[in-house]
């Protein structure tokens, strides 16, 4: 993580993405634009979080650790969302792990200033409730459905994810062939069966595999098999 000395980026960020009524002119002087490496992780499940982060660009995914040890995707996301707005909400740890997908800028606001200059601010509260309250909704309805897809939906889905942003159109990632095991586990699956399915999306044109990377080579067909994106809400927007 790195502070990005730069009002003037700040103030376009708040522009571009219609906060300036958000933070009031008490909040303004504390908000701070922070950019992230591509795999870079911003936030652990089960930290204590000092800052509630605004996504302004980038894509980052989402994933938790079941109490029984097992680690799946819950979503993706891009701008506009929010990173710890439940946890400040109710003083709890981080509920998920988050980490880029692709160069992620974020604005971040230290609790203490949350405390003493936005816990009375209806803009910013409303804010945070329609943001919460999507979320919720989304998570209640996307994991157990997700896992029930079958595992040829949910790789399509991943790698569609990981390899595109959305929002910057110049970013065009490839999946490590060394974080096949970590993808296996993410999605809900054996690598063996993981390893199958590339082999199918191989034979049929969609991806091609070398020593090093999965690079996709059809992402229209792929989007199909993906079924519209099963990671994502139904109106395009990411939800956690």
């Amino acid at each position: 993580m790195i502070e990005i000395k730069d009002r003037e980026l700040l103030g376009h960020y708040l522009q571009l993405h219609q906060l300036e009524s958000v933070f009031n002119e008490p909040l303004l002087p504390h908000l701070t634009l922070y950019s992230f490496e591509q795999e870079e992780l911003i936030c652990g499940q089960g930290e204590t979080p000092q800052h509630m982060y605004v996504l302004v660009k980038g894509k980052i995914k989402v994933y938790t650790n079941s109490p029984e040890g097992k680690t799946l995707i819950i979503s993706f996301k891009t701008p506009l969302e929010v990173i710890g707005d439940v946890e400040y909400i109710r003083g709890t740890e981080f509920l998920n792990t988050v980490e880029a997908v692709s160069p992620v800028i974020m604005i971040g606001v230290q609790h203490r200033w949350l405390d003493k200059h936005g816990r009375d601010y209806a803009p910013l509260l409303r804010f945070l409730l329609e943001k919460i309250t999507r979320k919720f909704y989304f998570k209640s309805n996307s994991m157990s459905l997700n896992v029930m897809q079958p595992v040829e939906v949910r790789l399509a889905s991943y790698l569609l994810s990981v390899s595109y942003d959305e929002s910057d159109a110049q970013f065009k990632g490839e999946l490590s062939t060394d974080n096949l095991k970590d993808v296996a586990n993410l999605i809900g699956t054996s690598y063996r069966h993981l390893n199958r399915v590339i082999r199918q999306f191989c034979e049929e044109g969609l991806v091609e595999r070398t020593k090093q990377w999965i690079v996709i080579k059809n992402k229209d067909a792929l989007s199909k098999r993906a079924n519209h994106h099963i990671y994502t809400d139904q109106k395009g927007e990411q939800g956690q």
